[in-house]
């Protein structure tokens, strides 16, 4: 690692003064940023932790809306009772992410935050229609995710929590890469206030919404409404580990498994 400033706010105020600094980085479960700083891919002044601030961690409701922190870890999600009882699919997907190690480490926001396009919280958030909350504004979902990698965060804004509209059903059914366990292909399907949506991880360069099986789903929700729609490959990744053909093919699966599993 390169030497860094290392502080620890106790507020969201403080934080964001600290983050005026355009070479500070905040960090939250690290599961990203540490493995960067050890390979010295990344050479931040300073290290902003912001598992001090209590504003941003824990889940409450208010009116038909989960509101979840963004420093709110993995299991927690995957154990919290209001989420477990409202959008039981985000809470299993987060018992599936990693490992132990990871799920007790890792938190929503810092998963949002950098927008790994093999992660699975972009899927929940763009298929649940969900609204980022940041120290400065609100951003819808659809605005939010730019590109692998690429959010509307600018550069010294602090995302704050997540919003998610508590759905009439949701699933979500992922392949994963055998090797790193990395989502290969995984599909989120939700129904709800927001309409019926159907958003694509793992399988191109970002997370995105695949219009034909939603217009499917909405004239009739089953695993046999979307087995016949094709997923272009052209936009898809294609490596060593799976050509973009196979991995439109795993998107039709997928959100077969996803429908099913919403029920």
């Amino acid at each position: 690692m390169y030497d860094f400033a290392y502080h620890k706010p106790s507020s969201i105020a403080d934080a964001v003064a600290l983050l005026a600094d355009p070479e500070a980085r905040s960090i939250s479960g690290g599961q990203t940023l540490l493995p960067a700083l050890k390979h010295r891919l990344n050479r931040p002044s300073a290290l902003v932790d912001l598992s001090g601030i209590a504003e941003l961690k824990g889940v409450k409701q208010e009116g038909n809306e989960i509101v979840i922190g963004a420093m709110t870890r993995h299991h927690e999600i995957n154990t919290n009772p209001l989420i477990v009882a409202s959008i039981p699919a985000l809470a299993k997907m987060a018992g599936m992410l990693g490992d132990p190690a990871v799920r007790n480490r890792g938190t929503m926001g810092g998963s949002l935050a950098n927008n790994d396009p093999a992660a699975d919280y972009p899927a929940a958030a763009l298929a649940l229609g969900a609204t980022f909350v940041t120290d400065k504004r609100r951003i819808k979902a659809d605005d939010y995710f730019q590109g692998m990698f690429a959010t509307a965060l600018e550069p010294t804004e602090l995302l704050v929590a997540i919003r998610f509209p508590v759905p009439e059903k949701a699933g979500y059914a992922k392949m994963r890469n055998p090797a790193s366990r990395y989502v290969m292909t995984g599909v989120f399907v939700a129904k709800g206030p927001k309409g019926v949506r159907v958003v694509v991880n793992g399988a191109g360069p970002g997370v995105f919404r695949q219009s034909e099986m939603e217009a499917a789903l909405a004239a009739n929700w089953s695993p046999e409404a979307v087995a016949g729609v094709k997923q272009p490959a052209d936009v898809l990744n294609s490596d060593i580990h799976g050509s973009a053909e196979y991995r439109a093919h795993l998107v039709t699966v997928m959100a077969k498994r996803a429908v099913a599993e919403a029920g």
